[in-house]
């Protein structure tokens, strides 16, 4: 026993901690639980929809008070027509009218594949001011075959009566230009009324193809 309490003590710091060396898989080889401990934010996959020549992809469940936080993600999103934008909009009806008002802001950076330009800007003409249209996600998306866009869309609190809905957005396009874009888009839906479903589309024609996942980050 003596021996036993001597090696365990040799692998205990001076701060009273054990020493990496003490953990090895051997050590833990028949531990068969842990006890509960506070874990970082997890994502929570609520729903995924797959675009297939798709007019609209529009999320009317899932968005409610169990989360306080949502995020979409943009997965391989190829459009019909080229050069056109990705967009989006709330609906504080379940669906029946996408027109929340909405203030927001946009720039981007860009890089084309020949370096023959460069930029990193503000883009008035891509934000909103008091609108019910619908807010661009991407720009400029091409329907090259290997053209694509991806990137996520996080939106704080909907399911609140008290306060507007902020969201924050920021998507990679393989561009109809050959260039690669970096877009920033944030802003708030200026409604105290719950949102409780998204619509997404193009400006023209439809999402040809794509993958949007609708999660929920776990509250701590």
């Amino acid at each position: 026993m003596g021996s036993i309490t001597r090696s365990f003590a040799n692998n205990i710091g001076s701060s009273g901690i054990l020493l990496a060396s003490a953990v090895t898989n051997a050590t833990i080889e028949d531990v068969t639980s842990f006890s509960s401990a506070a874990s970082p934010a997890t994502l929570v996959l609520i729903s995924t929809q797959t675009a297939s020549s798709s007019a609209t992809i529009s999320f009317t469940s899932g968005l409610d008070s169990t989360y306080d936080e949502y995020i979409f993600k943009f997965i391989n999103i190829h459009p019909s027509v080229d050069g056109s934008n990705f967009l989006f909009n709330m609906s504080t009806d379940s669906g029946s009218n996408y027109n929340v008002t909405k203030t927001t802001t946009a720039f981007y950076a860009y890089h084309f594949e020949n370096d023959s330009g460069t930029s990193l800007t503000y883009d008035g003409g891509q934000d909103l001011a008091q609108s019910t249209d619908f807010q661009r996600l991407a720009s400029s998306l091409g329907t090259d075959n290997d053209q694509c866009f991806g990137g996520y869309l996080q939106i704080f609190s909907p399911s609140s009566t008290t306060y507007v809905k902020h969201f924050i957005s920021n998507g990679e396009i393989n561009s109809h230009e050959d260039l690669s874009i970096n877009f920033y888009f944030a802003g708030y839906g200026n409604t105290t009324s719950a949102v409780n479903a998204i619509r997404f589309q193009m400006s023209s024609g439809n999402i040809d193809d794509g993958i949007i996942k609708l999660y929920g980050v776990k509250k701590s």
